[in-house]
C-alpha cells in the first residue's frame, strides 16, 4: 500500500505535541545501468522511482531533534551540538545529514520529526539515500537563508554515509533521489557532475523489479573492500599512463599491461568496471535510437559481469536471471550493491503476464517463498509536500 501524508501526520501528531509541520519527501532509485561505476568516477544511469521516504518536521525551539521512525517505532533525541551523535543506526543517518549542513552554514535549530518509507528495505532502491535526501532538502528549506543548490544536497547525503556510517559509497543514490523526474532517467558523469535527462517511456515494454526478499550479510565490509580492489589497480596503471585518475580513465588494454602488477581479484574487479563504464555509454546511443534489444543485451552483459567478475551476486539473484533468460525477457540484471536484493528487468507487454506467473512459481519451489513484484514508475525528486 502506498505511503500517505496522512500516515505520517498521524503518528506525527501522537507523538509530539499535538500540531502539524512541513513534510517533505524524497524517493528511492532504480538504476538502469551503471553499477558500482559511480565511485569510479564512471556514467551511470539512475531514475527516481514513486516510493520513498516522508518526513513531517517542526522547529522545537532547542538545540535537540526528537525523531520517531514510525516503521521502526522507535523514537531518539539527540544534541545538534554533540559531535558523537546517536547510537541508533537509523538515527545516525539524520544526524549526519543535520551536522554536514551545519557545516555549509546552514543554522539548524532543533526540530520534531516523524517518518516513514514505502521503500523496499534490502531491495537495492536506496532507502537510505532517500532519508538523507529527504532530511537535507528538508532543512535547506526550513533553514537556509542561502538555498544550497540540489547536488550539493546529494553530496551531503553522500558524506553522511561516509563519515557517519561508515559506507564509502559514490554519488549516484543521492543524487538521483534530489534531481528525479517524473518520466525522465538521467545520465550522470561522477565526475564532473554534468547530467542529461533522457525521457523514459518505453512503448511496449515494462520495468519490473523481482525482489528476492534475500539479504546475505558477508563478513567483513564488501562493498568498501570492492572500492579498495579499484583503486588499488587505477594507481598501478597510472603509474604507465599518468592521465589516468580512476578506472573511468582506462582501458582493457591498459589493464592487461599491468596484470601481472595486480592481484587476480583486482583484475577481475577492473575489468568488470571498465566494461561497465562502456556499457552505460552504450544503452544511452541505443536509447535515443529505440533499441531496446541493444539495452536488454547490455543489461545481461552487466549482470554477467557482476556475477562473474565483480561477484557481488548470489544463488538466488542468478537463479531469477536465469529464469529471465528462459523466458525471453529482453534485458535483466543485479541492481544495486548485490549479495540480495532486486533483479531489474526489461519486459516486453506481451510477456510480462506470463514472466511473473513463472518468476514466482519457480522461485517459491526453490526457495520456499515466492519474491516481490515491483513494477517500476520514474517519479519525482526530494519536494516540500505541505
Amino acid at each position: 500500500m502506498r505511503l500517505t501524508i496522512d500516515d505520517v501526520r498521524s503518528r506525527f501528531i501522537k507523538h509530539f505535541d499535538g500540531t502539524t509541520g512541513n513534510v517533505y519527501a524524497s524517493p528511492g532509485r532504480i538504476n538502469l545501468i551503471g553499477e558500482h561505476t559511480d565511485y569510479n568516477n564512471g556514467f551511470v544511469f539512475p531514475g527516481a522511482v514513486t516510493q520513498g521516504m516522508i518526513a513531517e518536521i517542526k522547529p522545537n525551539g532547542t538545540r535537540n531533534v526528537n525523531a520517531y521512525s514510525i516503521d521502526l517505532k522507535d523514537k531518539v533525541t539527540f544534541s545538534l551540538d554533540d559531535p558523537k551523535g546517536p547510537s541508533a543506526s537509523w538515527a545516525r543517518y539524520i544526524f549526519g545529514v543535520c551536522r554536514e549542513m551545519m557545516e555549509l552554514g546552514v543554522p539548524v535549530e532543533g526540530f520534531n520529526t516523524a517518518f516513514a518509507g514505502d521503500v523496499p528495505l534490502g531491495a537495492g532502491m536506496s532507502s537510505s539515500a532517500a532519508l538523507e535526501s529527504c532530511f537535507a532538502y528538508a532543512l535547506n528549506d526550513l533553514w537556509g537563508e542561502n538555498k544550497i543548490e540540489k547536488m550539493e544536497l546529494a553530496r551531503v547525503g553522500q558524506r553522511t554515509e561516509h563519515k557517519y556510517v561508515g559506507c564509502n559509497c559514490g554519488i549516484m543514490d543521492q543524487f538521483a533521489s534530489v534531481h528525479g523526474k517524473a518520466g525522465s532517467l538521467m545520465r550522470l558523469d561522477c565526475r564532473s557532475g554534468e547530467f542529461e535527462y533522457f525521457p523514459w517511456n518505453p512503448q511496449g515494454y515494462k520495468l519490473v523489479l523481482v525482489n528476492s526478499c534475500v539479504k546475505h550479510t558477508l563478513a567483513g565490509s564488501p562493498y568498501n573492500d570492492r572500492r579498495l580492489s579499484c583503486e588499488r589497480v587505477a594507481a598501478v596503471i597510472a603509474k604507465h599512463h599518468a592521465e589516468v585518475e580512476t578506472l573511468r580513465d582506462a582501458n582493457y588494454e591498459m589493464l592487461e599491461e599491468v596484470k601481472p602488477e595486480v592481484s587476480e581479484e583486482d583484475y577481475k574487479r577492473a575489468k568488470y568496471v571498465i566494461g561497465e563504464v562502456d556499457r552505460v555509454l552504450k544503452v544511452c546511443d541505443a536509447l535515443e535510437a529505440g533499441d531496446y534489444e541493444t539495452v536488454g543485451k547490455m543489461m545481461y552483459e552487466t549482470h554477467y559481469g557482476l556475477s562473474k567478475e565483480y561477484e557481488v551476486s548470489c544463488e538466488e539473484l542468478d537463479f531469477l536471471n536465469d529464469i529471465a533468460k528462459e523466458e525471453g525477457v529482453t534485458g535483466s540484471r543485479i541492481m544495486g550493491g548485490g549479495f540480495g536484493g532486486c533483479t531489474i528487468n526489461l519486459v516486453a507487454d506481451e510477456l510480462y503476464e506470463n514472466f511473473v506467473t513463472v518468476v514466482k512459481k519457480k522461485f517459491a519451489e526453490k526457495y520456499g517463498k515466492e519474491p516481490i513484484i515491483i513494477d517500476v514508475v520514474i517519479g519525482d525528486g526530494s519536494r516540500k509536500l505541505c
